[in-house]
């Protein structure tokens, strides 16, 4: 890329919380060789919990795919933290997983998880191409609307600070 990543951020008017810590007994990021795993974000903004309730109930598509945008943004505040702020370290995205929290009869899952996946495309072009699932649940976390977690492809650099 020949623009660093930390610009295309603020080019698409974001700036990066800090890394959300986990609310329990688990690791944020493991580096497996090449491969950054990122444990599942929910829409968290200062601490508070956004968008909560269900799809297809309290929660309109919109107001999903947004959650899932902010989901992504702790993605990759998370990626941020792990690559010591060095976000040319990034080769690509290569999976997001998506857990929605929807009705028994709501079917648009994939279209929710698209606010998560059409950040990362705008932010990362063709080394944002990931593979994907969106999976429906009778509930999540704090009754949130959505969960994403993703893996990433980092370059050879130092371990991730902790």
């Amino acid at each position: 890329m020949s623009e660093s990543l930390a610009v295309r951020l603020s080019q698409l008017g974001i700036d990066l919380p800090a890394s959300p810590r986990p609310g329990a007994n688990f690791l944020p990021t493991r580096r497996v060789g090449n491969l950054l795993f990122i444990a599942g974000q929910v829409p968290v903004l200062n601490g508070v919990d956004q968008f909560v309730g269900k799809l297809g109930q309290d929660i309109s598509i919109e107001a999903g795919q947004a959650a899932a945008r902010l989901c992504a943004i702790n993605i990759l505040a998370q990626v941020n933290h792990a690559v010591g702020g060095n976000f040319d370290r990034v080769k690509g995205c290569v999976r997001l997983g998506g857990f929605v929290n929807a009705v028994p009869d709501f079917t648009e899952h994939p279209k929710i998880l698209n606010g998560a996946s059409d950040l990362i495309l705008a932010l990362l072009g063709d080394d944002g191409c990931h593979t994907r699932v969106a999976v429906g649940c009778s509930s999540l976390p704090r009754n949130v609307a959505v969960e994403v977690e993703a893996i990433f492809e980092i370059d050879d650099g130092p371990p991730y600070p902790l």
